[in-house]
């Protein structure tokens, strides 16, 4: 139970940092490219902010506390749409990571694996997402 708590707080860590990178790309992306990434850019921060809070109401369930720091890699700031796009793809990647490693630590039955299941598949689909865009 406490692996499962572990790698649970480690993906809040994660959906933490994303809040604040996303919400700092959308604020800093500049130029014709505004236009389109900072609605995206805020669109992923919501996202976030829904996967950090079903995590850490399951992490509660569980009899764990959860984390209120986020994952300690660095949020590099940049004004560069490409420099921003890439390092959107790298949180992705990284939290997507994250959730294939929690999956198999939850039992298949349990509404809990459902939810972290469709949190997976939300990041696989922002790994492409982004993966298009920095083409």
């Amino acid at each position: 139970m406490s692996e499962l708590i572990e790698k649970m707080n480690a993906a809040l860590g994660w959906e933490l940092r994303a809040i604040n990178m996303y919400a700092h790309y959308s604020a800093n992306v500049k130029g014709i490219h505004r236009l389109q990434l900072s609605p995206m850019f805020n669109t992923e921060m919501t996202e976030s902010i829904e996967h950090a809070d079903i995590v850490r109401k399951g992490i509660v369930q569980l009899g764990g506390i959860p984390v209120t720091e986020r994952s300690a890699h660095p949020i590099t700031h940049t004004t560069d749409y490409i420099e921003m796009l890439n390092f959107a793809l790298e949180t992705e990647i990284k939290a997507s990571e994250v959730y294939a490693e929690l999956l198999p630590l939850i039992d298949q039955t349990d509404d809990l694996y459902d939810s972290i299941e469709q949190i997976y598949l939300s990041e696989l689909k922002s790994v492409e997402e982004m993966r298009l865009l920095v083409g």
